[in-house]
């Protein structure tokens, strides 16, 4: 009963679902610029067969063992790509280019914010954790300067190539505009965020070289490859779980095109 009623729109359902899905983004956003890449986590190793190594350069391997280490904030920010592809697919390219902006202005926001902060006066005796927050206060700075770059351009990237597939298909083929504008985009993203910090020096001692930085890249765009790929039926599902939602002024409906033939075989 309450998933039902859930279903069925109104003006303020809209609204709660379209703000939820931005709340999911600008969550997913600021979080990992301020944690970015303060940790490298481990999210598998295994020791790679012959045949296998004869395949994989040596640059993104240690002899056999293979290590897909990424940076903490990467966990949280290919919710940004999801969030954005569901804001495309039911509510349009102009109210998903708009919270891309959205994005980016909030980010200069807290920016300010944290700035603010840094230059007022301590008050000595008083202050818990003063080095913790200059040393995040330094990181933040440089991180989400050279994130915000990269995202304006990704995200910007993953809208429009989203919008051109379901123009297209007319419609069908959702995992084609997913996957096709979210592994592009995250590419163009992976690559240059992870540049500009190592230009500006704000990654680890250890990252000297370009196949250092290689490494990084591959490993940082394969963790949002496969997520993309994870998130395709999570998008199926809520497209059809929110349908009577759908209010994409292109008028390309997926469960009409797509999703209602199948149902009705």
């Amino acid at each position: 009963m309450i998933l039902k009623s859930i279903r069925n729109p109104s003006p303020f359902k809209r609204d709660v679902l379209f703000l939820s899905l931005v709340g999911i983004f600008i969550t997913s956003l600021v979080l990992g610029n301020i944690v970015g890449t303060t940790k490298f986590v481990t999210i598998f190793s295994f020791v790679m067969p012959e045949w296998m190594q004869a395949i994989t350069p040596s640059l993104v391997r240690d002899g056999s063992l293979y290590t897909m280490s990424i940076p903490v904030g990467l966990l949280a920010y290919p919710f940004t790509f999801l969030a954005t592809d569901m804001i495309s697919e039911l509510f349009g390219r102009k109210k998903a280019q708009l919270v891309v902006w959205i994005g980016f202005f909030l980010n200069i926001y807290m920016l300010l914010l944290m700035s603010v902060g840094h230059w007022f006066p301590n008050t000595y005796g008083v202050s818990g954790g003063l080095n913790l927050f200059e040393g995040v206060y330094e990181f933040v700075i440089a991180n989400t300067i050279a994130s915000m770059i990269a995202y304006l351009i990704a995200q910007s990237v993953d809208v429009r190539l989203f919008h051109f597939w379901k123009r297209v298909t007319k419609g069908k083929y959702l995992f084609l505009r997913n996957n096709g504008s979210t592994m592009f985009s995250q590419l163009v993203d992976s690559t240059a965020i992870l540049s500009i910090l190592y230009f500006s020096g704000n990654l680890g001692d250890n990252i000297t070289t370009f196949g250092a930085l290689g490494i990084l890249i591959i490993n940082s765009y394969l963790f949002k490859f496969f997520f993309a790929l994870f998130d395709t039926p999570l998008i199926y599902i809520s497209v059809w779980f929110f349908k009577e939602y759908d209010e994409d002024p292109d008028g390309y409906s997926l469960y009409e095109n797509e999703l209602e033939p199948l149902a009705a075989k």
